[in-house]
């Protein structure tokens, strides 16, 4: 006589960890993700002021880019004049966004139109299922793409992008690096591995990290007031440092906490910055030390702080009043740049 049979079925998987809705990571491994981004509501003003167009900057990675360029400068008339070049990277806690979510538009049809300057906004590719130092990896290889194609002659324009940027007016020598939260983290990076010379010939002028996500093992005052109804909550910061970091690191890794015990000197950080802070951001103990410390050593770091803004209040409301003054901000920092160099 046989073994007796057990026909119950095995548990379904279940939901461990969820971010926004976006991302899940079920109890079997599987990652799954929405095609559709979070429920902010971001008004739909791409009244045609602004022309883009989507290439790929990494296919064996599948990463690419939008590239946005103001109308009234387009199909040739950027030749006549010279527009500084602005390189952005979502944010997203490394583990959701891409440039074609409405907000992240949204923010770069503002820096194309009213700085005006031609605008890359770069994906990379996201944690879990590709956990840091990979975001980082990409953004490195999205700058030295970008520098090639700022560069390159016109026999080897292989994508056309060469051409796009040429007829766009995109000044090889006015190259500026940003990005919001996990892009503002991404920024910082980019400027200890490039500094203003390292991608040589093109200059980078500036770096602007807006709201960057500047974490750490050791709870910070602001952390600690920081509610749980907040858009950046604790509970919320945990999860992406649970999902986003290297298996068996902590908060301190170099990567999150540049001012981590094992994190090298700012010493080795170079070019002109940017940083926008939110007043009631989880996060704004660590951004502001951070601007102290890169002072402390010699930088030119200038800091920016929204009284009373949370985390990601640019990317969430880019065409609110804040969101104006923002732009207005990164505008001034960048035309600075042009003064400086007259």
């Amino acid at each position: 006589m046989g073994l007796p049979v057990d026909h119950a079925e095995a548990p379904r998987p279940h939901v461990v960890e969820d971010c926004r809705g976006v991302l899940q990571l079920l109890s079997d491994g599987t990652t799954v993700r929405s095609a559709t981004p979070p429920p902010h509501t971001v008004e739909d003003r791409d009244d045609g002021r602004v022309e883009w167009t989507d290439a790929v900057y990494d296919a064996g990675r599948g990463v690419g880019v939008r590239m946005y360029r103001p109308r009234l400068l387009a199909q040739g008339q950027g030749k006549e004049w010279r527009l500084p070049v602005l390189a952005y990277f979502h944010g997203g806690g490394f583990c959701i966004g891409s440039y074609a979510w409405p907000t992240s538009h949204a923010c770069c049809l503002r820096f194309a139109d009213e700085i005006p300057a031609v605008v890359l906004s770069f994906d990379y590719r996201l944690a879990p299922e590709h956990r840091i130092p990979a975001a980082h990896e990409d953004a490195a290889a999205a700058l030295l793409w970008l520098r090639d194609r700022l560069v390159a002659p016109s026999d080897s324009d292989e994508d056309g992008v060469h051409a796009l940027l040429a007829d766009s007016g995109a000044d090889p020598g006015r190259l500026f690096v940003s990005g919001d939260s996990a892009g503002g983290n991404i920024t910082h990076h980019m400027a200890a591995r490039f500094r203003a010379e390292g991608l040589s010939p093109v200059r980078i002028s500036g770096y602007v990290l807006l709201i960057p996500a500047f974490d750490s093992k050791t709870p910070t005052q602001s952390k600690l007031v920081t509610t749980g109804t907040a858009y950046l909550s604790r509970d919320l910061a945990e999860r992406y440092s649970r999902l986003a970091l290297p298996v068996g690191a902590d908060k301190d890794h170099p990567l999150l906490n540049p001012l981590g015990p094992d994190s090298p000197s700012l010493e080795a950080v170079g070019g002109r910055m940017l940083v926008v802070v939110g007043g009631d951001d989880m996060l704004k103990d660590n951004q502001v030390r951070y601007v102290d410390q890169m002072k402390a050593v010699g930088n030119d770091v200038e800091l920016v702080v929204f009284a009373g803004k949370e985390h990601g209040f640019f990317s969430r409301s880019p065409w609110s009043e804040t969101g104006t003054e923002v732009v207005r901000v990164v505008g001034r920092f960048i035309h600075r740049d042009a003064a400086d160099s007259a």
